[in-house]
């Protein structure tokens, strides 16, 4: 089986996928790690991988572009896993189903959010991770439209009110969705 993971911070896998489990599988040959610095796939001279979230707000969002182009250079196919603050919990089912196919992809997430165009477009599930009991709300950034993929009119219409109701009834949706444990938390 071959891992790969696309990250900002390669250093940070190095000693975990060398020793203990992970380690010995890969010197007994059953697992091989390609672990993948997401700035490689930007293109600009300060390898920008973020920008401001559409809508306002704090925190960076990580551009659609290098993840998109990182699944493409390397040729993966399913499953391709978004490492995110939001979505559902990984649960033991997950680690079996990916556990008998012969390549994995982890995109990682870091700063405020991925631009949900990343889960849209690419065949992912996500780790859990809430804050106040509710998921987090879809994030995009620049650009406006990537591969026919637009950001929500309403994050650009610069109407503050409209844009933290759409936010808060996407947190709603998401977590019914994805945590209906949660989500029955809030509603009980």
């Amino acid at each position: 089986m071959t891992i790969n993971v696309v990250t900002l911070f390669p250093e940070v896998f190095e000693a975990p996928l060398r020793t203990s489990i992970l380690g010995r599988a890969a010197e007994r040959g059953l697992v091989r790690y390609r672990v993948v610095q997401l700035r490689e796939y930007t293109h600009d001279r300060h390898k920008t991988v973020d920008d401001t979230p559409y809508g306002g707000g704090a925190g960076m969002v990580l551009k659609p572009e290098p993840f998109f182009e990182a699944v493409e250079d390397l040729r993966t196919g399913p499953p391709i896993v978004l490492l995110s603050a939001r979505g559902r919990a990984f649960t033991h089912r997950d680690a079996v189903r990916f556990s008998v196919g012969k390549e994995l992809t982890l995109l990682c997430g870091h700063y405020k959010d991925v631009d949900q165009r990343v889960a849209d477009g690419l065949e992912s599930a996500a780790t859990d991770s809430h804050y106040d009991g509710l998921l987090a709300a879809p994030s995009y950034t620049r650009p406006p439209s990537y591969r026919g993929m637009d950001v929500p009119a309403v994050l650009l219409s610069g109407d503050h009110e409209q844009i933290a109701r759409w936010r808060e009834a996407e947190a709603e949706r998401l977590t019914r969705e994805r945590r209906p444990d949660l989500w029955e938390k809030l509603d009980g």
